[in-house]
């Protein structure tokens, strides 16, 4: 039997990953993350690999929309749209509690 270290947390808003580092924080292959992005999916789309790099929000994205290909074999166009779904209803729930209700 495998064991493999989890480690988890959240990333500050100023730093950012590489290509590498955000495979390697979903546990997926840099084809997985470059696919997504060329298909508009993940991040800004760009098609400058040098220049990619990665906030807290592209990793939560990419953790969330694998999460949902994997455990509901979902297509990657159906999970970045679960993923908008649920970025979204999170905005709305902030503003409900900035607004104090």
């Amino acid at each position: 039997m495998v064991q493999r270290a989890i480690t988890s947390g959240d990333l500050i808003d100023e730093a950012t990953l590489t290509l590498d580092e955000l495979a390697r924080a979903c546990s997926v292959e840099t084809d997985w993350v470059i696919e997504r992005i060329e298909s508009g999916l993940l991040a800004d789309g760009s098609p400058y690999v040098a220049s990619w790099r990665f906030t807290s929000h592209d990793l939560t994205r990419a953790r969330r929309m694998h999460q949902l290909e994997r455990d509901f074999e979902a297509a990657p166009e159906l999970a970045a749209l679960a993923a908008d779904l649920i970025e979204e209803n999170q905005r709305l729930k902030d503003r409900l509690r900035a607004a104090g209700l």
